[in-house]
């Protein structure tokens, strides 16, 4: 069902290194034009997607389910996802045209986050309570693993399906006790509505035995192979905007401040560096680069991940990510 969208596509962009003039290329995040979105502006403005000839798009998108449909169809030929929603789509699409080219959250930055007033200070203390969750959000789609290496008793837990945009007020106003999300969009979600940081308790998925990777920029496997220049360029483009960001978070968001101008620049300079703390900037990155993963850690996600997922096909982790496009000039080291 693919094939049809793709022809079009990788035949108006099966261009070739230097011999090609700037190629246009769409980029679909996972969410909105937040601080962890900065360095993708920021490899635009700096010039690091123009060098290596392409100018760059960036869409918002409403979850971290939302751009794996949009590259599978060739609507977009790079996108931003949760590398374990990529594994249960290509399950249930075998043959779909997407892959994981470059990790991004080697800690995922999936989380529940309640409230210490709301009775919500030990993680079991979730039963008996609620849970507002939204049905398409990556870290509600962890929660099944994250409940079963914790003891977690489902039967004892209500979840209240909620919307994106009511999630932090449901859970400022005490309509639900805690609610599932990235840790740093509802921590400071909850700041700015007026909930005091001491009264936040942050449970992230990844430091309560969940193995999961996080989210991934992922391609357009047809546009890929016949772009593979391209995409090693985007990969390198994508780290260097990385770098900039670390190097200083408050002029990256300024350069996605204009994108996005209802934002505020002290508010998303800081959920870019909670991101940037908790979750890029692992010690496993530090010692290896960006983009790559440990095989060891990601066949023990797989194997975790067929504890609450039953693939209707044999797990192909090949299929899910590649490193066959990461750049080995030294572009993905990452300093503090």
């Amino acid at each position: 069902m693919f094939q049809r969208f793709i022809a079009p596509l990788a035949a108006g962009l099966a261009l070739t290194g230097a011999a090609a003039a700037q190629t246009p290329i769409n980029f679909a995040l996972d969410w909105r034009f937040e601080g962890p979105a900065a360095p993708y502006f920021a490899a635009i403005d700096n010039g690091h997607y123009a060098a290596e000839g392409m100018t760059v798009e960036i869409q918002a998108g409403q979850g971290s389910l939302d751009a794996i449909p949009k590259v599978a169809t060739g609507a977009f030929p790079f996108g931003f996802a949760d590398m374990n929603s990529i594994a249960r789509f290509l399950d249930q699409n075998p043959g779909a045209p997407v892959t994981a080219v470059m990790m991004v959250y080697d800690k995922p930055a999936a989380s529940m986050v309640g409230r210490k007033s709301r009775g919500i200070e030990t993680l079991h203390d979730i039963h008996g309570r609620v849970l507002g969750a939204p049905p398409p959000d990556g870290a509600w789609s962890q929660f099944p693993a994250f409940a079963r290496a914790n003891d977690l008793d489902m039967d004892r837990i209500t979840v209240e399906p909620v919307g994106f945009p009511t999630r932090e007020p449901m859970l400022a106003e005490g309509q639900v006790d805690a609610v599932t999300g990235f840790s740093f969009s509802v921590f400071l979600g909850l700041s700015r509505l007026g909930v005091p940081e001491d009264d936040i308790s942050v449970f992230l998925m990844a430091d309560y035995g969940v193995e999961y990777y996080g989210n991934a920029v992922i391609v357009n496997t047809d546009f890929a192979s016949a772009n593979p220049e391209l995409v090693t360029g985007f990969i390198r483009a994508t780290a260097k905007g990385w770098q900039d960001a670390i190097d200083d978070p408050a002029a990256a968001v300024a350069q996605m401040i204009p994108r996005t101008p209802a934002s505020d620049l002290e508010l998303e300079t800081r959920r870019l560096q909670l991101a940037l703390d908790a979750n890029v900037l692992t010690d496993w990155v530090r010692e290896n680069g960006m983009g790559g993963i440990d095989p060891d850690r990601y066949a023990r996600s797989i194997e975790q991940l067929k504890e609450i997922y039953e693939f209707e096909n044999d797990p192909t982790p090949d299929l899910y990510y590649t490193d066959a496009y990461l750049p080995d000039d030294g572009s993905l080291a990452l300093s503090d």
